[in-house]
């Protein structure tokens, strides 16, 4: 594996960190700013929403700029992002800084996994793919867990600023580390738009929506399960949200070489997985070994068909890799919000904590129906291999668009 993947691995992690360190710094925060825990939610939301609405837009603004400039120009967007968050004076500007800070998520991701595909041959993209995000699911082990008492011991802002001088390693690493890549074909956004005339990428979008808004739907609401339900002290049940944490990490690794052999065989096992080790949640949920074994599964099942997806559409928007990757991530974002939602209802409703995974259970199958349909519809319409050389992940140069240049495919990025 190239050591470039390096690079990407610690951009990942910093973006994980300030994803999702604001949970636990939410009460801290709160606090200072003055604001209800329930206004103070808005700092979560509008990162959210800043990646579903910058991962399409800062893509298809960014077209015809070569990739590693893109990538250092997200980093750069996060810092400022983050520093906005750490020096915020109001609780409106800090409302703006993180929507800001969510604006380079889904591009960076997008980008970055064309990148790290385009580094290796074809038959090792998914381990590629998988050793970037492997930083995002370190973060919930190591840059999460530190943030928060950085944030508790000192004070928050000194957390941000702590995530913004990752960034800035990050930036360099990748400055240094990524080779330059090749000028992009000229494009235009009807051409980059048409991969999302395919079916196929839509059902990728809907696998995305309900197999991982299957794993949110039980991971927003983890915490009281574990004190309430399972008897853990609030300590006790962080300590098990680093073990979560491993199990995303080591599932993301497993899917990364499973993608590899089979993308779509991938994707029916490990949402089948899912489903069932959510449903097991009802005989292990009261017992604190048991428990714990099945919040590590839960993790390992529910990331460890990224790789696979992310190969998947890269296949399926081969016009259009960086902008179908990307749009993966707002898509991912709006399986958090789905899962988090639905989780809730059935709280509210009644049901008890237990309900979100039943919830995430049913998510999962309806994922795996969208799955097992794509993969049907790949029999009925077959990949028309005469566009294999067109890939960005391909070994081949694609036909040179005009004036015998090559297009930036495969193994053109200029070392």
């Amino acid at each position: 594996m190239p050591v470039a993947l390096l690079a990407l691995a610690i951009a990942a992690f910093g973006i994980g960190t300030t994803e999702f360190v604001m949970m636990g710094l939410l009460p801290e925060v709160a606090t200072d700013m003055n604001v209800s825990i329930s206004a103070a939610g808005g700092y979560i939301s509008l990162y959210a929403l800043g990646v579903v609405i910058g991962a399409p837009l800062l893509t298809i603004a960014g077209m015809r700029v070569r990739r590693k400039t893109m990538l250092l120009s997200m980093l750069a967007l996060f810092i400022v992002g983050n520093l906005l968050s750490a020096f915020a004076p109001t609780h409106l500007s800090l409302l703006g800084a993180r929507f800001v800070a969510g604006l380079p998520h889904g591009t960076f991701f997008g980008i970055g996994a064309v990148v790290a595909a385009s580094l290796v041959s074809r038959d090792k993209r998914g381990r590629a793919i998988s050793l970037m995000f492997v930083g995002l699911t370190v973060a919930n082990i190591v840059g999460v867990p530190l943030g928060t008492l950085l944030g508790q011991a000192i004070s928050w802002r000194w957390t941000f600023g702590f995530v913004a001088l990752i960034g800035a390693l990050a930036l360099l690493a990748v400055s240094v580390l990524v080779p330059r890549q090749a000028k992009p074909a000229e494009a235009s956004l009807r051409g980059e738009l048409s991969a999302f005339k395919r079916t196929q990428v839509w059902l990728a979008f809907a696998v995305v929506v309900f197999g991982f808004a299957a794993m949110f739907s039980f991971y927003s609401y983890i915490k009281p399960l574990l004190v309430q339900v399972s008897g853990y002290t609030p300590l006790g049940a962080t300590v098990l949200l680093a073990l979560f944490g491993t199990g995303m990490t080591l599932g993301t690794i497993l899917g990364g070489r499973l993608a590899d052999i089979s993308p779509m065989r991938t994707l029916y096992g490990f949402l089948s997985a899912l489903a069932v080790v959510l449903m097991m949640f009802t005989f292990t949920a009261e017992h604190t070994v048991p428990v714990a074994v099945n919040v590590f599964l839960v993790g390992l099942t529910g990331f460890a068909a990224i790789p696979s997806i992310q190969a998947r559409i890269l296949d399926q928007a081969k016009e259009a890799p960086s902008l179908g990757s990307a749009s993966i991530q707002s898509t991912f974002n709006i399986a958090n919000s789905l899962g988090a939602y639905l989780g809730g209802l059935v709280i509210a409703g009644g049901f008890g904590l237990i309900a979100p995974s039943w919830v995430g259970a049913l998510l999962a199958l309806v994922g795996l129906g969208f799955a097992l349909l794509s993969g049907r519809l790949d029999r009925v319409l077959p990949v028309d291999r005469s566009q294999l050389a067109t890939e960005v992940h391909g070994r081949h140069t694609a036909p040179a668009p005009r004036g015998g240049e090559p297009s930036e495919v495969g193994h053109s990025a200029e070392r």
